[in-house]
C-alpha cells in the first residue's frame, strides 16, 4: 500500500506500480526493452548521442558492415559505443546463407573476446529482406551447439517461432513488417499466437516506424522491440530515440496495467435497472 493526498486528506490506494518488470535475456536483466542498431547514421557521433537518448542497454552491431576492430586504420565504433556500458549484440545482417551466418558470429566472438550472446540472421533475398528460415533453423543449430547464445530473427510465423524456442534460443525476434520499411505492426493476430506459447522473451525487430508502432509491439505483451532505420532515418534521430524509449515504456505500462474491454458504444456509469423514473 502507499498513501496518497486526495483533497487534503490522506487515504490509502493499492500500489500496482511494478518497478522491478525487467528484461531478462539468457538470464541477464536489464532495465531498458528497447534493442536498438547502429547503422545508418550520418557519422559516429550521432551514433552515440542517439543511442545515449534511446535509454537502451543492448546495441546491435552488423559484423560485416561495422569496424570493430578488424580494420585498425578506420574509425572504431567501440570508441563511441563503450562494451563497458552497453551489452553489445553482434549480429549476421547481410548473410545469405548459414555458414557465413555462423562464420560471421565465430568472427564476433573472436573480435569480442570469447562474446557468446548474438543475434542471428539470415536473409532470403535483398529486395524483401524477408528471413530464409531453412537456414536459420540450419544455423540456429550450429551456433547452439557451439556454446552461442543465440537471439534470433525469423519471420512470424509461429509454429518456427516454437521450433526456434525448443532447439534452444534465448530470444525469438519476429518481424513487424519487412527490414526498414518503418509500415508498423502488419499482423499482430500471429504476433498474439507467438506470445501465446512462448517461454523466452520475443522482441518485435524490423518493420517499426514510429513511436506508436513500438508501444503496439509492447501493448501486444511483446518483452522488447529492436530498431534501427526507425531512428536513424529520422528527420531528427535524437529526437526519435527519446520518443521510441517513451514508446516502448509506455507501451509496457499499458500491458501491465491491462486495458479496459473493447465496447461497441459506452454503457452508463450507474445502473438503470430497478428505477422507477
Amino acid at each position: 500500500m502507499q498513501d496518497v493526498f486526495q483533497g487534503g486528506k490522506e487515504s490509502s490506494v493499492t500500489n500496482d506500480y511494478m518497478p522491478n518488470d525487467q528484461l531478462i535475456i539468457a538470464g541477464v536483466k536489464y532495465q531498458s526493452r528497447l534493442l536498438v542498431g547502429t547503422g545508418k547514421y550520418k557519422n559516429l557521433e550521432q551514433t552515440r548521442l542517439a543511442i545515449e537518448a534511446s535509454g537502451a542497454e543492448i546495441v546491435t552491431v552488423a559484423i560485416r558492415r561495422t569496424n570493430i576492430g578488424q580494420n585498425p586504420d578506420e574509425p572504431n565504433l567501440l570508441d563511441v559505443i563503450s562494451p563497458d556500458k552497453y551489452t553489445l549484440l553482434p549480429n549476421t545482417a547481410g548473410c545469405y546463407t548459414a555458414k557465413d551466418a555462423v562464420r560471421t558470429c565465430q568472427l564476433a566472438r573472436e573480435l569480442l573476446g570469447g562474446h557468446d550472446l548474438v543475434k542471428l540472421e539470415v536473409l532470403g533475398d535483398e529486395k524483401t529482406l524477408f528471413p530464409n528460415i531453412v537456414d536459420t533453423l540450419a544455423a540456429a543449430r550450429t551456433l547452439i551447439d557451439d556454446g552461442f547464445k543465440v537471439m534470433v530473427y525469423t519471420s512470424d510465423d509461429p509454429i518456427v517461432a516454437k521450433e526456434l524456442e525448443d532447439m534452444g534460443c534465448v530470444s525469438v525476434m519476429p518481424l513487424a513488417a519487412p527490414i526498414g520499411s518503418g509500415l508498423g505492426i502488419r499482423n499482430p493476430y500471429n504476433i498474439q499466437l507467438i506470445l501465446e506459447d512462448a517461454k523466452v522473451p520475443i522482441i518485435v525487430d524490423a518493420g517499426v516506424g514510429t513511436a506508436s508502432d513500438a508501444a503496439i509491439a509492447m501493448e501486444l505483451g511483446c518483452e522488447g522491440v529492436l530498431m534501427n532505420t526507425a531512428i536513424a532515418h529520422a528527420q531528427k534521430p535524437v529526437l526519435m530515440a527519446q520518443a521510441m524509449r517513451k514508446a516502448v515504456e509506455a507501451g509496457r505500462e499499458a500491458f501491465n496495467a491491462g486495458r479496459m474491454p473493447k465496447k461497441l458504444y459506452a454503457s452508463a456509469s450507474s445502473p438503470i435497472d430497478g428505477r422507477f423514473f
